[in-house]
């Protein structure tokens, strides 16, 4: 007997749901889209108009609604506790734009309640679901560079309008928790749990409310150190590599490539430099599809939700290391 799509609202129209999100659970076979809520009732009709859902002006209302199994939450920052834990108390399966909460503890109860609940809660770190990076990790753990000694990441975005929600502290916004989980991701990625933040510093440019830039230098375990950069005043920048006793290992369009994109993996082993190309990947779509995995094995899969935490608390660590508190 074939299940039926997976029912999913989404509470609010952010540009990431508008330009990424919502175009990818529309095309999954998976997932119904019913519902779309916005605060403004004409751009809840005006972005559900495009998909033939229902457009809702309040929260509450679609947390309510019989034709719902779970939820997109892509409210800013400084929301997303508030109404991941709404949906759950609803019984609602959640996937949260990035950052799940902007603090560990925060995190760990809506994680714990998830697990109580029965219910899927995922963060939507799309990039991890990209296989460049597993390929990159398969080279790295086979050999081909040797004994990994050093990463470095980075992720710069250009300037951002002033009134853009990154520059509003009381929204969650600042350089660290959305553009700097990206490098601090990586690193997880690929140097593994128990990460020590060994130095970290954020910037303000000139009457910023919030921090435009950082840099962070973590060490692993295993005493491999990684140099992590990001800001939101500078030209692009998506990009990561790995060194190691016998070689290194770069990419490049790392976090946020397009479907379309075919990934370039340059590798400089004891052959000498190479370039593997492989084939586009839609990462959004692979979040999707992971998502609905998650709903129908019944819950949050333990090593998602110990990831997720793990991101969290490295996150509070750096905030703690650059501010002194």
């Amino acid at each position: 007997m074939t299940e039926r799509p997976l029912r999913v609202a989404v509470l609010g129209t952010a540009d990431i749901a508008r330009r990424r999100v919502l175009p990818a659970l529309a095309k999954d076979p998976d997932v119904e889209l019913t519902a779309v809520a916005s605060r403004s009732g004409a751009r809840a009709r005006e972005v559900a108009g495009r998909y033939g859902c229902a457009a809702v002006t309040s929260y509450d209302a679609v947390l309510g609604r019989d034709d719902v199994d779970a939820v997109y939450v892509p409210l800013p920052v400084s929301l997303h506790a508030e109404w991941t834990r709404r949906a759950l108390d609803a019984g609602k399966h959640v996937l949260a734009e990035k950052p799940l909460t902007a603090h560990a503890p925060t995190t760990a109860g809506l994680l714990d309640l998830a697990r109580a609940s029965g219910l899927a809660l995922m963060e939507n770190v799309m990039f991890v679901h990209h296989p460049q990076h597993t390929v990159v990790r398969e080279l790295v753990t086979g050999g081909a560079i040797g004994e990994l000694r050093a990463f470095t990441a980075a992720f710069t975005v250009p300037p951002l309008p002033a009134g853009n929600i990154r520059h509003r502290p009381e929204l969650g916004g600042g350089a660290l928790l959305d553009i700097g989980y990206y490098p601090l991701r990586a690193a997880l990625y690929f140097l593994g749990t128990g990460l020590e933040v060994a130095g970290a510093a954020l910037e303000h440019s000139d009457g910023s409310a919030v921090e435009t830039a950082g840099a962070v230098l973590v060490r692993s375990p295993a005493g491999v150190l990684g140099q992590l950069a990001f800001g939101m005043e500078h030209a692009y920048q998506s990009a990561y590599e790995l060194w190691g006793s016998k070689g290194r290992i770069r990419v490049e369009t790392a976090f946020t490539p397009p479907a379309e994109h075919k990934p370039t993996v340059w590798v400089t082993d004891a052959h000498g430099p190479r370039e593997l190309t492989l084939a586009p990947h839609d990462q959004v779509a692979a979040t999707v599809r992971a998502f609905v995995r998650a709903v129908r094995s019944a819950g949050t899969d333990p090593r998602t939700a110990a990831e997720c935490l793990e991101q969290a608390t490295l996150l509070d660590a750096v905030r703690a290391r650059a501010t002194g508190r």
